[in-house]
């Protein structure tokens, strides 16, 4: 392929793209596929010989399509939304065109100043302190993780390393294998699975503290816990705050848990992955209150700010702390400029995407009250399945619902709630994912797609509401 045919088919692609989203909703939103069924549809090797665009353009269709689960449909209600946006897509391009494996500011100056920028101007949408910001003297400021899994994992092995450092200045007869293995690291209950997959990766201690009725961590119950362990000579070094949790957008009580954290010389994270987003509206700011006692903070604008994946934005106070933990400098990777900031020090990988690109264009294009337009509709659209869900009383509201996430069930067992949930995925018209709460089999209803308008929402309620009497119907009376 070259320039004038890339020129042609990319215009063809974009057309493909944009009817793609624009007829998305024509498409069923859960692929009717098994396990196993694209082998049979290639070759068992790769072609010897070239193959024209043409095949290869008319296989999405046959082989892609059918087994895609269209996270962007608007009556794809699963798990939390994804982010896609044109905006961020023309970007996209421009990143995979510029092709750049930005690890030092020498590897690509713009990709490392624009996203020191984009994360400063991100922080001041979400009114940061000034020690998470970067500006030309703090000592914080954020990077581009790939997921917010990663940052949790970064932020463990940095309060690690800092911990570790901190005991053998003391105590210098320690081994850190010694020391390590009396560490203990804390999370919610309700924290998302792969904050205790960041223990086992870093081979630490990990304890889940029990949360109150509205599925929030409080101060009192990681004090108790704090005290036991220091009574069994257990050191706590770690404790990752959730604000908008996975089951239910439960938010722990960060103005408890910080001063705590503080006094006790433990470090503070806080994953907010789906919430963050939502900070950038005034009314929801004050769900980040607290973060002034945090040593780092976490969200994924690849969610719910029309960022495509992957994107998630990490900003710490001491940026020492990170980049102590994870600097190596082979000669072959020196160059004039060292401190001018070298990303490969704050992630697991070294090589990294020109992501900024995609924050620069989305935000640039719709501007702070474009996002948080775009925030308050998909809040107003949960608030209305919520009441819908009210209106009927066959069913339950089953935690606060703060955000763009309903969680809902019928009254009854876990067993028909189960049923019915089965029925719905297998008709395939909306598609959802559950939870438990409190020993209840929950069905959770987010407000995912950038199209997901009024009518959507009802559809869906409507849908679910007809399944829901076929069911109740054949019970025994």
């Amino acid at each position: 392929m070259d320039a004038a045919e890339f020129r042609r088919r990319g215009k063809e692609m974009v057309d493909y793209v944009a009817d793609y989203l624009e007829n998305i909703e024509k498409r069923q939103v859960y692929p009717d596929v098994e396990p196993g069924y694209l082998r049979s549809l290639i070759p068992e090797e790769a072609p010897e010989e070239a193959e024209s665009y043409e095949d290869v353009f008319k296989d999405i269709e046959r082989v892609i399509m059918p087994g895609v689960t269209h996270w962007h449909s608007p009556y794809f209600y699963a798990y939390f939304p994804t982010a896609n946006s044109f905006p961020a897509m023309l970007a996209d391009m421009l990143c995979g065109a510029i092709g750049c494996i930005g690890f030092s500011w020498a590897a690509s100056p713009a990709c490392t100043e624009l996203e020191t920028v984009m994360l400063d101007w991100l922080g001041k949408m979400l009114k940061l302190p000034e020690d998470f910001l970067a500006g030309t003297e703090g000592r914080g400021g954020g990077v581009i993780q790939g997921t917010a899994s990663e940052a949790t994992l970064i932020a463990l092995l940095a309060a690690r390393s800092k911990i570790v450092k901190l005991i053998q200045a003391d105590h210098p007869d320690r081994s850190e294998t010694h020391i390590i293995s009396k560490l203990v690291a804390y999370s919610s209950d309700q924290a998302h699975s792969s904050v205790e997959r960041a223990g086992l990766i870093g081979g630490l201690r990990m304890k889940k503290i029990p949360t109150d009725n509205k599925f929030s961590v409080r101060g009192d119950a990681l004090q108790k816990v704090l005290e036991e362990d220091r009574a069994t000579g257990l050191i706590p070094f770690f404790f990752c705050a959730t604000l908008g949790t996975t089951p239910s957008c439960a938010f722990d009580c960060v103005t408890e848990l910080g001063p705590i954290c503080n006094a006790e010389k433990i470090w503070m994270h806080i994953d907010a992955a789906y919430a963050g987003s939502a900070f950038i509206c005034p009314e929801f700011r004050p769900l980040l209150n607290g973060i002034e006692f945090a040593d780092s903070f976490n969200f994924n604008p690849h969610k719910w700010l029309l960022v495509n994946f992957d994107c998630s934005a990490m900003w710490v106070k001491n940026r020492s702390d990170i980049i102590g933990a994870f600097k190596m400098e082979p000669l072959y990777l020196k160059h004039d400029h060292q401190e001018s900031g070298n990303h490969s020090h704050w992630q697991i990988p070294l090589g990294r995407r020109f992501r900024s690109l995609k924050i620069w264009f989305v935000f640039r294009m719709y501007g702070l009250k474009g996002l948080q337009a775009y925030i308050r509709k998909h809040v107003g659209l949960a608030k209305e399945f919520e009441s819908l869900v009210r209106a009927d009383q066959r069913f339950e509201i089953s935690a606060d619902v703060v955000l763009g996430l309903v969680c809902f069930r019928l009254k009854g067992s876990n067993e028909l709630n189960e049923t019915l949930l089965k029925r719905i995925n297998n008709a395939r018209k909306i598609h959802l994912v559950p939870c438990q709460l409190a020993g209840k089999f929950v069905l959770r209803f987010a407000v995912c797609a950038r199209t997901t308008e009024s009518r959507h929402v009802q559809e869906a309620w409507c849908h679910i509401s007809h399944l829901a009497s076929e069911l109740l119907q054949e019970l025994p009376h």
